[in-house]
């Protein structure tokens, strides 16, 4: 498939979706947690079908299923997973349930770390977002950014139920999905692929985590939503890393950074953390190269 923007190649399948979507458009702190429609879902799917080329899967897998394990004992379990476009999530959902086993079953467990803008700045994308279980907060990026004393309560009130939401559902059985950078990777712009800050409180409030970096990119970022990025078909590498201790892997970083004399301890845990995924990703590149070779 020759790259395109998505809204071209897919706009049946859209105003299919947009016709059959619930997803609220608008979010407030009575509405931050979202359940996944399956009905979307499978139409997502069919997208997700057609752009990944053959071999693409989930490397690592067993990992999963052992925070998966770990999860329904009621510990809190977290995934930490690069992020370079808006198909990130629907790639690892697909591919877990397409993968037997428990994937369906892990796939289900997932609850998003979402953003408010993906709710409310195109119907489209907010039908799209639908799909899929999550919770819904304003990041802090975007809560500095001035204006009416009501919009900031506003956000403010969201968080905090997300907050309260988060505390509520992460000892039952659910896995957390978050992209440590808060947003999507633009070549660009370095400062999209540095974490943020406030996920230092994630690894601090959870138990256990995987890192998952992606390879691969079927959507092909543009600087604007997602209708205007351009597909094509990749094949996609998603690579799991074996469970850790948030606990014993944020001491050890907060030990290097007094070691390095780190003025911002939270920071440098949370640069260890993208440096894991970083190493994780270069690593993964080439086997995908090899699995592409195959394809050729």
């Amino acid at each position: 498939m020759k790259s395109q923007p998505l809204i071209k190649v897919y706009s049946g399948l859209i105003k299919e979706i947009l016709a059959a979507s619930h997803t609220a458009t608008q979010v407030v702190p009575e509405n931050v947690y979202q359940e996944g429609d399956k009905k979307i879902l499978s139409m997502f799917d069919t997208m997700i079908d057609d752009l990944l080329l053959p071999g693409s899967k989930i490397q690592g897998r067993e990992h999963l299923s052992s925070l998966y394990a770990k999860a329904k004992t009621g510990a809190a379990c977290i995934l930490f997973v690069e992020h370079y476009s808006n198909i990130d999530l629907p790639g690892i959902s697909y591919l877990l349930r397409k993968g037997g086993g428990d994937g369906a079953e892990i796939a289900d467990a997932l609850v998003a770390i979402a953003g408010r803008k993906l709710n409310e700045e195109n119907p489209a994308v907010a039908a799209f977002a639908g799909a899929f279980t999550r919770i819904v907060l304003c990041p802090s990026r975007y809560n500095n950014t001035g204006g009416a004393d009501s919009e900031r309560l506003k956000v403010i009130n969201i968080n905090r139920a997300a907050m309260k939401k988060l505390d509520e559902i992460k000892r039952q059985g659910k896995i957390v999905l978050v992209f440590p950078a808060g947003t999507r990777c633009r070549p660009w712009d370095p400062a999209t692929k540095r974490g943020v800050r406030e996920i230092d409180s994630y690894i601090k409030s959870f138990d256990y985590f995987c890192p998952v970096a992606i390879n691969g990119l079927v959507l092909d970022t543009r600087g604007g939503d997602m209708l205007e990025d351009h597909v094509h078909n990749d094949l996609l590498l998603y690579t799991a890393g074996p469970v850790q201790s948030c606990n014993d892997f944020r001491e050890a970083a907060k030990q290097k950074a007094g070691e390095n004399g780190a003025e911002d301890r939270k920071q440098f845990v949370v640069d260890r953390l993208m440096d894991a995924l970083d190493a994780m990703h270069n690593t993964a590149e080439t086997e995908r190269q090899k699995l592409l070779s195959h394809l050729s």
